[in-house]
């Protein structure tokens, strides 16, 4: 009963709260208003008779926006001509302006949106969207494909998903997204559970793959996920700096190792830089068989690397991950986790047949290169696989005979002194009654 009390008073909380967050909406709408300017360009733009724009390569583009729609904005207070200065009153509409395409057009207001929010422009300009946009891609997105100037509103309402504009490039994502336990909470429960950008952020938005981004997000929500996990994971820090959270909390995808390449001075993920491929050519020579690296073509590779880049001696640091992006996307309740160590932690588990080596590219995103599983049972990767060790219970069965050897002689050096200790005993004794004897004469 007290459980239903406390759903049924947050969820009165909620409703009131969108409700309010509406009507705050509708009244600044209702006290906006349109200047004498801007109404003359609406008397055209807000009629169903204004005819769309038909580009060169044959795409419609409509011209018509909607007053009240762009009054509700986000930019209501902005004038038509702060976005559109090249619009001339007098031959408006009465001169035809050529338009290559939807992409050129909306390319072109990309400066007019830096005249206004230039922190959010700052975080982009290194963002892996612009670095593609920069690189002539047609899928890069723009300002204008995130955002309809014209209809933007706050992103602090809590509004159906399918709005979400990453939903446009990433369908198939978004739509994973959309049952897992995150989507559920916002579909069926119309909570405001995390979004694209809670995770991957807005504007300065990286590479999935760099760095503990992503796991950095969990945690800034999940904040006593630490202390939780230390009451009954053994060793739990080093499977956070080792395992993504996703390897457990999508319990039904496939999972592998990554060997990434970072510094071994500071432990940093090493990235390739623009126009100096390096990866793909070297990793292409040392793969004599095309069937992924073996330890030779490991060795022999990391050696090319090292040569070629002195001041950045490169190193693997293993992480167990989800092998698609798609299946990081279908996350369950924390009690349909993985919690049974057997899945990773016996000879055979299946994440370990699975190996890649990776270096992050000029953009961030991965570089990959097949390996052989027998490479994880090699010395070669030993230090790469400090995180996955466990005593008695690993898939790497020399790592244990090594422990066993570590142990004997831990123990064998005590037990040794304290032999030779008890064998000459008899020897020091003599000696040191010589010794005293010799002294009082």
């Amino acid at each position: 009963m007290r459980w239903f009390k406390n759903t049924t008073m947050m969820s009165g909380l909620l409703c009131l709260m969108l409700f309010f967050a509406g009507a705050a909406q509708a009244a600044d709408a209702e006290e906006a208003e349109l200047g004498s300017e801007d109404k003359a360009c609406q008397s055209c733009h807000d009629s169903d008779d204004i005819k769309a724009k038909v580009t060169q390569a044959g795409e419609s583009i409509s011209m018509r926006i909607s007053t009240q729609a762009f009054l509700a904005s986000m930019h209501n207070e902005t004038s038509c001509t702060d976005c559109h200065e090249d619009a001339d009153g007098k031959d408006h509409g009465k001169v035809p302006v050529p338009m290559k395409s939807k992409r050129d057009y909306r390319l072109s207001f990309q400066d007019s949106c830096t005249t206004c929010h230039k922190k959010d422009v700052a975080e982009f300009k290194d963002s892996v969207h612009a670095i593609l946009l920069s690189e002539g891609s047609d899928k890069a997105p723009t300002c204008s494909d995130c955002h309809n100037s014209h209809t933007l509103r706050s992103v602090k309402l809590v509004e159906p998903i399918a709005n979400v504009p990453c939903a446009t490039c990433h369908e198939d994502i978004f739509k994973a997204y959309s049952g897992d336990v995150h989507g559920l909470e916002r579909v069926a429960k119309g909570k405001s559970a995390p979004l694209c950008a809670d995770c991957h952020k807005s504007h300065a938005i990286q590479a999935a793959s760099l760095g503990d981004g992503i796991r950095d997000s969990c945690l800034n929500c999940h904040k006593d996920t630490a202390v939780q996990h230390e009451v009954w994971l053994p060793n739990s820090k080093l499977h956070f700096q080792s395992v993504e959270c996703q390897v457990c909390h999508a319990p039904n995808a496939q999972r592998r190792v990554n060997l990434r390449m970072v510094d071994s001075a500071g432990g940093k993920q090493l990235m390739e830089k623009k126009g100096v491929p390096q990866f793909e050519r070297l990793a292409t020579a040392a793969d004599g068989t095309s069937r992924g690296f073996d330890e030779k073509e490991m060795k022999n590779f990391l050696k090319a690397f090292n040569l070629e880049n002195p001041d950045n001696k490169a190193i693997l640091s293993g992480r167990l991950e989800l092998r698609s992006g798609l299946e990081a996307h279908q996350l369950s309740t924390k009690e349909e986790a993985l919690k049974d160590c057997a899945v990773c932690h016996q000879a055979g588990a299946v994440p370990f047949s699975s190996v890649v080596l990776t270096m992050a590219g000029p953009d961030g995103r991965s570089l990959r290169q097949g390996v052989e599983k027998e490479v994880l049972t090699s010395a070669t990767s030993l230090g790469s696989l400090r995180g996955f060790y466990a005593i008695g219970s690993t898939r790497i069965k020399l790592l244990d005979y090594l422990l066993v050897l570590v142990i004997l002689g831990v123990l064998c050096v005590p037990i040794a002194h304290m032999s030779v200790n008890r064998m000459f005993k008899a020897r020091r004794d003599k000696l040191q009654a010589e010794r005293q004897q010799a002294s009082t004469k």
